[in-house]
C-alpha cells in the first residue's frame, strides 16, 4: 500500500462520507505532496479538536513514506 491509498483508507475510516474522500498526489524532487478532499459535512471530523486528528494522519502518513522522501499532507476545501 502506498501513501495516497494509505491516506484514503484512512480518511475514509474517519468520515460519514467514505466515497466522497479523494487524494490526489503530485511528487516533486524528494517530496511527496498528498491533498485530501472531503465532504463538506466532514472537514471537522477530518481536522478533529484542535487539529489533532489531522496530525495524527500527517504522521502516520509520514512514516509510511519511502526512505528519502518527505510527505506533506494537505486538507483542501
Amino acid at each position: 500500500m502506498d501513501v495516497r491509498e494509505l491516506l484514503e483508507t484512512l480518511a475514509s475510516a474517519v468520515v460519514e462520507s467514505p466515497d466522497a474522500v479523494k487524494v490526489t498526489q503530485a511528487e516533486e524532487d524528494d517530496a511527496i505532496v498528498l491533498e485530501l478532499s472531503v465532504a463538506d459535512d466532514d472537514y471537522g471530523r477530518v481536522i478533529g479538536r484542535d487539529g489533532r486528528t489531522a496530525q495524527a494522519l500527517r504522521t502516520l502518513v509520514k512514516a509510511a513514506a519511502p526512505e528519502g522522501h518527505r510527505v506533506f499532507v494537505d486538507i483542501i476545501d
